[in-house]
């Protein structure tokens, strides 16, 4: 069985970038990946305005819930992708990091998490191109 490639992606409040980040990787690239995702300082919940701009793009992260990032989730990763909060994460040799400078959507307007959003699809896209080669013919 051939190994299925672990990302995870951490911010700082796990309530916003990360959680659109993995909801993204989870339904576009379906059972391919395992994804987890973490906060350096999670939140209680997740944003409103983050679940709504998801849910518009019929991507529903509403029972997610913001986790601690921990040494042992970073230490299982192939990739880990940070946004906010590089220096917050400990690094590992061997494993592949990624920093995606993106805005914070806390607190901000939907059409602002609109385009932070649309901004994260397109990495994330561009992520699964990387770490999934075409099919050879």
């Amino acid at each position: 069985m051939p190994h299925k490639p672990s990302v995870l992606f951490v911010c700082v409040h796990n309530a916003g970038r990360s959680q659109m980040a993995a909801g993204f990787l989870t339904a576009l690239a379906g059972d391919r990946f395992d994804v987890r995702s973490a906060g350096s300082a999670p939140a209680e919940t997740l944003d409103a305005t983050v679940v709504e701009a998801m849910t518009e793009v019929g991507v529903d992260i509403s029972g997610n819930t913001p986790k601690p990032l921990t040494i042992d989730a970073i230490g299982i990763s192939d990739v880990v992708v940070t946004m906010g909060c590089a220096d917050a994460c400990p690094f590992f040799p061997g494993i592949s990091y990624r920093d995606w400078v993106l805005p914070d959507p806390a607190d901000q307007s939907l059409e602002l998490v609109r385009s932070i959003r649309d901004h994260i699809q397109i990495l994330v896209e561009n992520l699964i191109a990387e770490l999934v080669p075409a099919p050879t013919r």
